[in-house]
């Protein structure tokens, strides 16, 4: 490789190299002294459990850290909020013409709210959650106050959000209890109307209404007895008055004949023991019992009767005789008679409440199925009522936990406050940066020109060229007037790429910015 041909190669792009290399460096230099300072103020806030041990009384909230940071995070950066933000604080009163939506787009870069930890180690328990809020701005009053303000909103925003998670939990369970109360009370309005409009076909009543058809039974099986053997009384009396004439006999069967003159007749007589046994009966039985009735019955019959017979004679004759027979054998039927009557109402009694037994215990199972399908649906109801009340009492304790800042919260570890050196540009950097860039530009453009350049410059050239081999090369010899034209040619170069340079930063210094002071601040933070 002959390196004397690249140093040649190297000698003659030279002043290209060094002039595009100065227009770099002079533009970086140029930003790093016009570029405004941005200065950076930064809060650190954490996320702290809840002070009260979940086996005592828990929170309703269960959102997680990350989460609702993240909802946080949205809601902070919403366009109403940066808004308001930035007018609160005059932000972009250098601005006055910037647009809504530029402002928003502005401040969501420059605003900077990073999250890390929370998630669990592999060494141990999770990191502690820990929240960075920063915010640029050219002056470190005004970026200090706005992540102050920022952290203002987090703070504010947490405590909103959860203590409005714990109170619609409570007014949901509230309502829920609320709910379940009116089912309650109308599952028990259902169940009661059920039970008046069955009360004598309920099952827990069927064993004692089963015993009470039996007893009637009986009671109707006994009434038939009774009213048989009235029957056969009857009838034999009717037989003896018939055969006989007279309704006594004494213990010779020999007919009773009433005497010639009675002091007292039979019905007389009859009257008096029926008031007799009456008297006797009053002092053990009720007047509502039905044997005190049907003596009352007997002896009104018997009134009745006394009061139409005529008057007693002594010259009574055998007519007369007969008579009170007959009397006596009418009094004696009519008894027997009501007796039977009694005794058949008594029968027909039975046989209604007997029918109305058969029916109540006919219909009992349907109505024990849809009693206690009923019954199953209040007891469910209740146990979700009971369920319901518990929900609303942790519910309770959960709100009163977030009303009180007991539960999980942010808390600040370190305010923001006014940076004394800004966080960009890096003047050195910009101005290294420059430098580079003009240097590889350079550096590219003569690369492109000697890549581009095909001329003959090299003796390896002449042989690629014509195909031959020369005997001996014969540099090229620039007279006099070349050489003097191409050192003005390098000198006007110089004096154009100097009188740029001062002409821009005179500009800069006049126009957009002294550079004294930007002088001296750069030199304070390189040295």
């Amino acid at each position: 490789m002959d390196f004397s041909v690249y140093w040649q190669l190297f000698r003659r792009r030279l002043p290209l190299v060094i002039f595009l290399t100065m227009i770099g460096t002079g533009i970086g230099i140029w930003l790093a002294m016009t570029l405004p300072a941005i200065y950076k103020s930064e809060a650190i806030l954490v996320v702290e459990s809840g002070q009260i041990p979940d086996e005592m009384a828990s929170s309703t909230v269960q959102t997680g850290e990350i989460e609702a940071l993240q909802i946080i995070r949205q809601r902070i950066l919403s366009r109403e909020v940066l808004l308001e933000l930035a007018n609160d604080l005059n932000i972009y009163a250098a601005e006055p013409n910037m647009g809504a939506d530029a402002k928003v787009d502005n401040m969501r870069e420059r605003i900077e709210i990073s999250t890390r930890g929370g998630q669990v180690t592999r060494r141990g328990p999770r990191d502690a959650t820990i929240v960075t809020v920063g915010f640029s701005a050219q002056n470190p009053d005004l970026a200090a106050n706005t992540v102050n303000q920022l952290v203002t909103l987090i703070l504010q925003t947490n405590l909103e959000m959860r203590t409005a998670v714990a109170e619609q939990t409570l007014e949901f369970f509230t309502q829920e209890v609320d709910r379940f109360e009116a089912e309650l009370s109308q599952m028990s309005s259902q169940i009661l109307a059920f039970q008046e409009n069955n009360l004598e076909a309920l099952p827990d009543s069927l064993e004692f209404r089963r015993e009470r058809l039996a007893r009637l039974q009986e009671r109707l099986q006994q009434l038939e007895r009774e009213q048989a053997t009235l029957q056969d009384r009857r009838a034999q009396l009717v037989t003896l008055f018939e055969t006989t004439g007279s309704t006594q006999v004494d213990g010779s069967n020999r007919i009773i004949r009433p005497s010639a003159r009675p002091q007292v007749r039979p019905a007389e007589q009859r009257l008096a023991e029926l008031r007799g046994e009456y008297a006797s009966l009053s002092a053990v039985l009720s007047e509502n019992n039905p044997r005190m009735a049907l003596l009352r019955s007997q002896i009104a019959a018997a009134e009745e009767l006394v009061a139409s017979l005529p008057p007693i004679e002594e010259e009574q004759t055998g007519e007369g005789e007969t008579n009170a027979a007959r009397s006596l054998y009418e009094i004696q039927l009519a008894d027997l008679d009501a007796q039977i009557v009694y005794i058949q109402e008594q029968k027909e009694s039975t046989q209604a409440q007997i029918a109305e037994l058969r029916r109540s215990i006919e219909a009992t199972p349907g109505n024990a199925v849809t009693l206690a399908a009923l019954e199953r649906s209040y007891s469910a109801l209740q146990e979700q009522y009971r369920q319901a009340v518990a929900n609303r009492a942790r519910a309770e304790t959960g709100s009163m936990i977030e009303s009180l800042s007991r539960g999980q919260r942010i808390t600040v570890v370190e305010q923001a406050v006014p940076s004394e050196n800004p966080d960009s540009p890096n003047r050195p950097v910009v101005t290294i940066a420059g430098f580079a860039s003009g240097l590889g530009l350079a550096v590219a453009i003569a690369l492109l020109l000697e890549l581009l350049n095909r001329s003959i410059r090299r003796p390896e050239d002449l042989h690629k060229a014509l195909g031959v081999e020369p005997f001996a090369t014969i540099p090229y010899i620039e007279t006099r007037g070349e050489t003097i034209n191409r050192n003005l040619q390098r000198v006007v170069i110089a004096l154009i790429v100097v009188t740029t340079v001062v002409g821009g930063l005179w500009f800069v210094d006049r126009n957009v910015r002294p550079l004294i002071p930007l002088l001296e601040q750069y030199v304070g933070s390189v040295f």
